[in-house]
């Protein structure tokens, strides 16, 4: 679809796009969906031969999965691949997209901002520098919940404030829902005061502290990877991940999804506003419901529906070009 066409289309819909990030992968993900549309196994070949390994079987087999240098460029291929079946089969065309961290890349991408090819190098790239980073075993996240985000908040500056190290709020996901990252004793010392503040505190497995301090090192080095890759204005607008807004120029993109490595997610603001812009529907693209989920809860969202597999993807399909007037 050209620049114009995607311009258009945009005009009128009420419908975002919304792109998950890691955590949403499982071994086999597309695999139902790959025996119906061949662009899905296309789609992975494309990105396979820009990054030398093959994307479809980690997908599949799931051995190396979790490693966020494959984690990445899997989750971004599987969620390109989507959002060209959804084209192909007449889907609407959103006028906004926004994508949970790593999934800001594949929303860049469906918008015409980056191709496939250099979004896949860029994110395998993102994974080996975060995973460097922090040392195995240093480095923790935990999911918050009960808790105002202010309290979250302060309770992340009191550890670090009495420590050499740190522990930041990574993701504000929904209200009384946020994920801290940071050193892992004080993540720890953050879920035993937010149990005592009546809080809940899960661990979450992951093998990388994102979007906190200890991620610098690793956005300063990134940061030069950035730039030489061509970059242009998204054709559809893509809110970002650190302010909840639009980059008005490529400068201001490059420097967002760098300071996205050490910066919070800003999803609750997203999400706000994307109904304050008139959002009424959600797509998630991209394997599992997890933000599909997240969206059902908000006050002005009709319908959010996932597409991993292939009832959800007709049943998704046909519920927006209904909803959008398409068809009766």
């Amino acid at each position: 679809m050209s620049a114009k066409q995607l311009e258009q289309a945009t005009q009128a819909t009420k419908t975002a796009f919304v792109f998950p990030g890691q955590g949403s992968q499982k071994a086999g993900m597309l695999a139902e969906l790959a025996e119906h549309f061949v662009g899905i196994r296309e789609t992975f070949t494309e990105a396979s031969e820009a990054v030398g390994f093959d994307l479809w079987n980690i997908a599949q087999i799931g051995e190396e999965l979790n490693q966020t240098e494959f984690t990445q460029p899997v989750l971004l291929t599987a969620s390109i691949a989507l959002w060209r079946v959804w084209l192909e089969l007449g889907g609407v065309v959103p006028k906004y997209l926004a994508g949970h961290s790593l999934g800001e890349y594949s929303a860049l991408v469906a918008a015409g901002a980056m191709s496939l090819a250099d979004a896949v190098k860029l994110v395998n790239l993102r994974g080996k520098l975060m995973q460097t980073a922090v040392p195995q075993g240093q480095g923790a996240m935990a999911a918050i919940l009960g808790l105002d985000d202010a309290k979250v908040v302060e309770l992340c500056a009191d550890v670090t404030a009495n420590s050499d190290g740190s522990v930041d709020a990574a993701n504000y996901n929904a209200n009384g829902q946020v994920v801290i990252a940071g050193d892992k004793a004080l993540v720890e010392l953050v879920m035993t005061a937010a149990k005592e503040n009546g809080g809940k505190a899960i661990g979450l497995p992951v093998s990388v502290p994102s979007h906190c301090a200890l991620m610098k090192p690793a956005a300063e080095q990134f940061a030069e990877a950035l730039e030489q890759t061509a970059i242009e204005l998204p054709r559809i607008p893509v809110i970002q991940n650190v302010n909840a807004g639009i980059a008005s120029d490529v400068v201001g993109l490059r420097t967002a999804l760098t300071e996205q490595l050490y910066q919070s997610v800003q999803w609750t603001k997203t999400m706000d506003f994307l109904q304050n812009e008139g959002i009424e529907y959600i797509v998630e693209c991209g394997p599992g419901n997890v933000l599909a989920n997240l969206a059902k809860r908000l006050p002005k969202i009709e319908k959010a529906l996932p597409l991993d597999s292939k009832n959800r993807l007709d049943d998704a399909l046909n519920a927006i070009l209904v909803a959008e007037g398409k068809i009766a």
